[in-house]
């Protein structure tokens, strides 16, 4: 795991990641909705391999920081590339950059009518135009490395929200994503089935998947994280590795939001 950037200070000591290492980068992103300034000059670069959890109070803005990295939420200014491309606006460029960013909800967003196997294989065969036996092969084996491969032939309506949700990893994994992002992917779930899916992101957090994590499972942040970023109120408040955020946060809000949360 790499060492991920303390402060913006000894970030900037350090000099510049190399520009090979960046594969996120959000550049004084800012976005309203309405009269609500949601995101306030956003600034974050995410390595390659590197797993970036972010947390903060409901409303801060972390789900849709999340969503604009694939261009489900439309940006007012500022710039996002990614693996030193920006963002396409629509059409063809845009599902090719959605195959590169892997995406999991809060809700599993399966095709209720189609099969698992059939879900994990369609957007290879549409969008990566693998020929079905292949798209099959890999759809197999991404369900069994997720622990869901005997699930293949049934709906997801007979599956569990945990066995679901791990189907959706293996579909967004399925496009062989650059990046992957994941918005609450536990938060729709019961508690038993929670763990189920954090060890496969646990899984592969340790194979070197570079991800985004947005998520309020602190122990999920702690364990698999190079660095925390906390925001609040549109903002990015503070970022630093797990280890100092929740030993020594800096600011009066995160001080604020973990003594909430860890001690209740």
């Amino acid at each position: 795991m790499s060492e991920a950037p303390v402060t913006k200070d000894a970030k900037a000591a350090e000099g510049p990641a190399p520009a090979g290492d960046a594969l996120v980068v959000l550049d004084k992103v800012n976005k309203h909705f309405g009269q609500l300034h949601v995101l306030q000059d956003i600034d974050l670069t995410i390595a390659r391999g590197e797993v970036v959890v972010v947390i903060g109070p409901s409303g801060s803005g972390k789900s849709t920081l999340c969503r604009t990295i694939n261009r489900l939420e439309t940006t007012d200014s500022g710039s996002i590339t990614i693996d030193g491309r920006p963002l396409p606006q629509e059409g063809r460029e845009l599902a090719r950059l959605r195959a590169d960013v892997g995406m999991v909800f809060q809700s599993f967003n399966l095709f209720a009518h189609k099969t698992v196997l059939d879900n994990v294989t369609l957007g290879q065969v549409k969008v990566r135009k693998k020929d079905r036996k292949t798209a099959e092969a890999t759809a197999r084996s991404l369900l069994d490395r997720v622990g869901v491969g005997a699930q293949a032939d049934k709906y997801p309506a007979q599956l569990s929200g945990g066995q679901q949700q791990r189907v959706a990893i293996a579909r967004a994994l399925a496009m062989d994503p650059k990046v992957m992002l994941f918005d609450e992917p536990t938060s729709a779930l019961d508690p038993e089935m929670i763990n189920e899916v954090l060890e496969v992101m646990q899984q592969l957090a340790r194979d070197g998947m570079t991800m985004v994590v947005v998520t309020h499972e602190m122990g999920f942040a702690r364990s698999a994280a190079n660095r925390v970023v906390f925001m609040a109120d549109g903002r990015i408040v503070e970022e630093a590795r797990p280890d100092s955020f929740f030993s020594n946060p800096r600011s009066d809000r995160a001080k604020d939001f973990l003594s909430k949360i860890l001690h209740h």
